[in-house]
């Protein structure tokens, strides 16, 4: 099995009212069991280091953060160059196979990142399923093909980060680990 098989996809569907509901999904494969996995993702210290630098982000919650559900973390962090506030919510904690973080306030109209952890063989599979809506209503999918690359990038470096930090891999992301 190699060291960390990646694939990402974007998709979108629209909702009765008409607002669009934008779904990206990714998956990594890692040769580690899921318990060590997830006890990597459950110290949201790692968070900061799996997020590209250029977006500034620093977790403003004062450490440790006890993970649970109903747990709130507080962020500061840059997009497109602008400087934000974003609050998260465990919305459902279950070690070692997944949990879902919401965005309660933030950029968004609507975030909701699902955490899945399944054992594949002698490897683990990282799901993330992220459900997001754009602000401003219909004016605000005008940006949608810039925040859609924005995201697949992020994304694409946070793979990289955890297959760097959990395996030692040689990548641009492992100075941060």
């Amino acid at each position: 099995m190699s060291k960390g098989k990646q694939r990402s996809r974007s998709t979108r569907s629209i909702t009765i009212i008409g607002l669009a509901l934008h779904v990206l999904r990714t998956s990594i494969d890692l040769p580690l069991p899921p318990e060590r996995v997830f006890a990597f993702f459950a110290d949201a210290a790692n968070l900061e280091r799996i997020t590209p630098p250029e977006l500034r982000f620093r977790i403003l919650t004062p450490r440790p953060i006890a993970m649970r559900e109903g747990a709130l973390i507080d962020y500061s962090l840059s997009l497109f160059g602008i400087p934000l506030r974003w609050r998260a919510r465990i919305s459902d904690w279950q070690p070692p196979s997944r949990f879902v973080d919401e965005q309660v306030q933030g950029p968004y109209r609507l975030w909701v990142h699902t955490h899945r952890f399944h054992e594949n063989g002698d490897a683990t599979t990282i799901e993330d399923v992220v459900h997001y809506r754009l602000p401003f209503g219909t004016f605000g999918e005008i940006f949608y093909p810039l925040v859609r690359l924005e995201l697949e990038r992020i994304f694409e470096f946070r793979r990289s980060a955890v297959r760097s930090c959990l395996l030692g891999a040689d990548d641009a992301a492992n100075d941060r680990c």
